[in-house]
């Protein structure tokens, strides 16, 4: 159960003066389990590997929300969200304190939320929810590389955003991020769209986000961050585009529930352009742009109240200036001990051919993990995850 701490003695001796009901919940989940590769590149070399990782269905976290009551509708809203492994306690997202959201703003019943801080693009806020890796294929399903970010491996930093109301079921947003730089306003600059609608057992998604230099404005805006080289180098899919002045993602998605069974679909369209831009990086396919089209196929089913299963399929062309193919398939099952504890076990197999970012022929590179020395790559897990 979330720990609620309703502020009256406390908050009242740190802010006298204050009179309006107060509120501060502590919340979390540590998410480990034992991960088995068939093929991990060490040393040039492919060899088999098994090790105890953090974050599989959901990455571990801890983080405190709050709000305070305004009057009128409106309230103060604040999120502080900090993430870390559960393996050996060092904290995620490049080393940042809180790494995963840091945002105030304000809320109303009437018009909705206006934030400023850390915080999640709308392909994010609209379509993330609709991706098997987000229920329980765990992250190692999540489209190649994460290109399109619909698993949320990139937050926007500096960001002034606002999520509407719900509106019969329909609710819209935007974010707009400065980039910060003196003189060049579209420096580092980060906006996105997007909107949703979920009534009955009907859900739809759709967002757009465009990212300037993205390297530097959305890859490396972590403590550990490079200011000068490449923050791209996590996977093969994209990291020879380095250089690209700007990245668009279009992501829009939809699931339909029948019974106990629900089907999902996704759609993206990822490009990284004017490649070669920003000098001294990796620059393959300079002066052109590399595309992705990606589609996914999913299927969940509760089978008891406590046993779900799941199988998906996944799907990724690139054109433009790069020419590889990713073909991704996943099953697996999920068993709620409690509503705050479940245990999963999954398996994914990733199959690439053509040439890659990198101008050599692409090899299987499943999300957060080392690339294989072939174009195969196996992934299983066995997890535990609580929330608290």
């Amino acid at each position: 159960m979330k720990k609620t701490l309703i502020t009256g003695g406390v908050f009242g001796l740190l802010s006298l003066g204050v009179h309006a009901q107060s509120s501060v919940t502590l919340y979390g989940l540590l998410d480990v389990g034992m991960v088995f590769v068939n093929n991990s590149v060490s040393n040039g070399q492919g060899h088999q590997l098994y090790s105890l990782i953090s974050g599989n269905i959901q990455a571990s976290r801890w983080g405190l929300r709050g709000s305070e009551d305004l009057g009128g509708g409106m309230k103060a809203i604040f999120v502080l969200e900090n993430g870390f492994s559960v393996v050996n306690g060092k904290l995620g997202q490049g080393g940042d304190e809180f790494g995963r959201q840091a945002y105030v703003g304000l809320s109303t019943t009437r018009f909705g939320a206006i934030t400023l801080g850390r915080q999640y693009d709308s392909v994010v806020d609209f379509t993330n929810v609709l991706t098997a890796a987000t229920q329980w294929a765990t992250i190692y399903f999540a489209h190649p590389g994460d290109l399109d970010n619909m698993l949320n491996s990139n937050r926007v930093n500096n960001a002034v955003k606002y999520t509407s109301i719900s509106y019969g079921g329909f609710k819209f947003g935007g974010l707009y991020s400065l980039g910060g730089v003196a003189g060049q306003f579209n420096r580092n600059q980060i906006w996105s769209v997007g909107a949703g609608y979920n009534v009955g057992p009907l859900q739809l998604g759709a967002g757009y986000f465009n990212v300037k230099d993205p390297n530097f404005s959305f890859f490396g805006n972590n403590a550990t961050s490079s200011a000068t080289g490449s923050n791209m180098s996590g996977s093969p899919v994209y990291s020879g585009y380095a250089s690209a002045k700007t990245q668009e993602v279009f992501a829009a998605g939809a699931a339909y529930t029948i019974g106990s069974a629900a089907v999902g679909m996704t759609y993206s369209n990822t490009q990284f352009k004017d490649i070669g831009a920003i000098a001294g990086l990796p620059a393959n396919g300079a002066g052109g742009a590399a595309k992705f089209n990606n589609v996914e196929v999913n299927f969940r089913y509760q089978v008891t109240p406590a046993l779900l299963v799941g199988a998906g399929y996944d799907y990724t062309k690139g054109y433009g200036v790069n020419h590889a193919k990713y073909h991704q398939a996943g099953l697996g099952a999920d068993y709620f001990l409690s509503k705050r504890t479940d245990v999963y076990i999954t398996g994914v197999y990733q199959h690439a051919s053509g040439i890659d970012s990198t101008n050599k022929p692409a090899v299987a590179s499943i999300t957060t993990l080392s690339p294989s020395s072939t174009s195969n790559q196996i992934v299983a897990v066995v997890g535990i995850r609580h929330k608290f």
